[in-house]
């Protein structure tokens, strides 16, 4: 649970010299955080606007799935992003942002987190957290892309209806994991990654870097859901970060959607 005081000064200070200094908006109740970025974003808002909240009664993760966000046991953050990019490049930013999360999570607490395309943060086949990316785009380019990280911190149980097995970092990490620390590294993370969106070598690398800290995007047989439904094996991401999937018809390039593990026992987890 975040200190009032703590905001307008402690982080402040930690975040001294990073794109959200003076620009930490905080809520302790709240529809949506990336509803509360994307209206400020329409009003003009700056870039590196962050908008933050103990509690979100309609939170959304990708495809309109409801996001489980109870007081004070979590970390539910939008930040608002004036990068401009080509819009080709808008489909790395999803996965730009799950390095940052990985990153952040990995600093602080030492666990692994294994990335499953396009959006979810898995510790071993358990979902700690996910992103989602809400954008928009004038011509060719990005005019603002809001980035949502929910991050379970301090829950010890979950709803039993969640398709996908959830934890969380104190679970994992065996002990209580320090929420305000999270958040400062997680920003910090997240303005590294966000500068190498401008940077084309940079770029470049940010499939190959979510290969390696995945083991969902090569060599996984899956159940692809979304428009581009399909069953295969995982090869991989191309240059843009969409999933290859080798199907029985041949290589099919996914472009939105989600996937799935298909057990052995044909049993499938979301």
């Amino acid at each position: 649970m975040y200190d009032l005081a703590a905001i307008e000064a402690g982080l402040e200070a930690e975040l001294a010299g990073s794109i959200f200094v003076g620009k930490l908006h905080f809520s302790p109740v709240t529809g949506s955080t990336n509803s509360d970025a994307l209206e400020a974003a329409r009003g003009g808002a700056p870039h590196g606007s962050v908008y933050f909240a103990d509690e979100q009664r309609a939170g959304r993760g990708r495809a309109d799935h409801a996001w489980h966000s109870a007081a004070g046991e979590g970390l539910y953050v939008s930040v608002l992003l004036r990068p401009s990019i080509p819009s080709a490049r808008l489909p790395l930013l999803p996965l730009a942002a799950g390095l940052a999360a990985a990153d952040a999570i990995h600093a602080l607490t030492g666990l692994s987190v294994d990335l499953r395309w396009p959006n979810d943060l898995l510790i071993g086949e358990r979902k700690a957290g996910g992103i989602l990316v809400e954008a928009h785009t004038e011509t060719s380019k990005v005019a603002f892309a809001v980035v949502g990280i929910g991050i379970n911190v301090h829950q010890r149980s979950f709803p039993r209806d969640l398709a996908t097995p959830a934890t969380s970092l104190d679970i994992e990490a065996g002990r209580n994991v320090d929420h305000q620390a999270l958040f400062v590294s997680l920003l910090k993370s997240l303005q590294r990654e966000a500068l190498g969106l401008l940077d084309a070598g940079a770029v470049e690398t940010i499939p190959r870097r979510v290969e390696a800290a995945s083991t969902w995007v090569r060599g996984r047989q899956v159940e692809v859901h979304g428009p581009q439904a399909c069953v295969g094996v995982t090869a991989g991401l191309d240059e843009n970060g969409f999933l290859l999937v080798r199907t029985a018809d041949g290589l099919v390039r996914v472009q939105t959607g989600g996937i799935r593990a298909i057990q052995t026992n044909r049993e499938t987890q979301d």
